[in-house]
């Protein structure tokens, strides 16, 4: 059923504000809840942060308080949004519990989209980043069972495999490599010019929970997992940021984010399986067509244009699935784990010239490799289990990654010629 949120009658922008009761929802039963209805959740939350921290730089970048105070009105009811969404999450799930839903989301929500763009260079940094994000929920999953006692599969629930991806320490590359060619709005599809903007603000959102919750984390061990790999979601963030087309003015913008928002709680809303959850949704939903409306109007009002000229067809694309990618995952990882980004492209590691700025720079963060936080995690835990902790519905595709004695810190970061020289 196609869908127009333009088409719809909006409620009143006033009538969207939400009392104190309004943002103190029923959180979801961790032990019950269906792990994508957690999931949801997770990027919910961080696509209303986005738009808010976007309303915070446009109010920053005009001197019109008339529009201002349009800008601060719907900046504070996707305020109310983000924290009534935030509170679903219950008081006895621990920051590292919520960490594997983090990784779940990455991985399974960057490998729906790379299954449907049309953009190959937005496919190419979607399978890029897919399998590193595939490695840290491996990484952090050793870490629950070695810290907690707790095994990730109860909250994948057996959609999404833990087994390592390209290693974690293979990640760190040179600020130049993050930079990429954006998308081009007029000619990129409607599923493309969402999926870049919705995967930047999953990524921003797991940057921003890893930069300022890990330092909470119980012991050092954890503490530096988290800084390691919130550093990879930084290049992260750079790099599918820099895919956004940056020629868009500030009101065009503001109409895509409450698009966006409402093609994703429309997305959100088809398939809950949470009955008060999914009415959450419907509810949101409707205030984010009303804040969409507004934006229209802002469009027109201020630049003179209809809001066909940004978003010619205001029916949704395919709508976001969040479902298992188990196949697609190996696949990728089979034919791409020794990939890395060389500025605006992807390169098999063997190709790169020993001077290029990756060598450099891992030489400088990896002095030590032996001593990098997310090998010592998997180590730690071998050595408390003789084994490393996987949920594989069979043997990880790559040969190199089968060992579960070992930790392999060379695949994907040592050049070939150089690792058998070492042998």
């Amino acid at each position: 059923m196609k869908f127009n949120p333009f088409l719809e009658k909006p409620k009143k922008l006033e009538s969207c504000i939400m009392s104190w009761k309004d943002l103190a929802p029923k959180p979801y039963d961790k032990n019950e809840v269906s792990p994508y209805t957690r999931v949801r959740c997770i990027l919910m939350n961080g696509t209303e942060y986005e738009s808010v921290w976007f309303g915070h730089q446009f109010h920053r970048h005009t001197s019109d308080n008339d529009l201002r105070r349009m800008l601060a009105l719907v900046r504070r009811q996707e305020q109310q949004q983000q924290k009534l969404i935030a509170s679903l999450k219950p008081a006895d799930e621990n920051l590292l519990e919520t960490t594997i839903g983090y990784e779940q989301l990455a991985v399974d929500l960057t490998a729906f989209l790379a299954q449907h763009v049309k953009d190959q260079h937005v496919k190419d940094a979607l399978d890029f980043a897919l399998l590193e994000d595939f490695d840290h929920l491996y990484r952090y999953a050793d870490l629950l069972e070695s810290d907690m006692g707790e095994k990730a599969e109860k909250y994948v629930g057996g959609y999404t495999e833990v087994t390592p991806g390209r290693p974690t320490i293979s990640h760190h590359r040179h600020p130049y490599d993050s930079v990429k060619t954006p998308i081009c709005n007029k000619k990129a599809t409607p599923f493309d010019k969402c999926a870049v903007s919705i995967i930047t603000a999953a990524e921003q959102q797991t940057m921003n929970y890893y930069m300022n919750l890990g330092a909470f984390y119980k012991n050092q061990k954890g503490r530096e997992l988290y800084t390691e790999i919130g550093m990879v979601e930084e290049q992260h963030v750079s790099q599918y940021g820099s895919l956004i087309d940056p020629t868009a003015s500030w009101f065009e913008m503001c109409l895509m984010h409450e698009y966006i928002e409402c093609y994703l709680y429309y997305s959100m809303m088809q398939d809950e399986s949470d009955k008060n959850i999914k009415k959450i949704w419907e509810m949101l939903l409707q205030q984010e067509i009303a804040h969409l409306h507004a934006s229209a109007q802002n469009l027109k009002k201020y630049e003179k244009k209809e809001w066909q000229e940004v978003i010619p067809n205001g029916e949704f694309p395919e709508l976001i699935k969040l479902q298992s990618n188990i196949e697609y995952v190996r696949k990728i990882l089979k034919n791409t784990v020794t990939r890395t980004a060389q500025r605006e492209s992807y390169v098999n590691i063997n190709e790169l010239e020993s001077t290029a700025n990756f060598f450099k720079y891992q030489n400088k963060v990896n002095e030590k490799p032996e001593q990098v936080a997310s090998h010592k995690v998997i180590l730690d835990h071998i050595e408390k289990f003789g084994e490393d902790y996987r949920y594989e519905v069979k043997s990880n595709p790559v040969k190199e990654l089968q060992d579960r004695k070992k930790d392999n810190i060379t695949l994907g970061r040592v050049k070939e010629s150089t690792t058998k020289s070492k042998k």
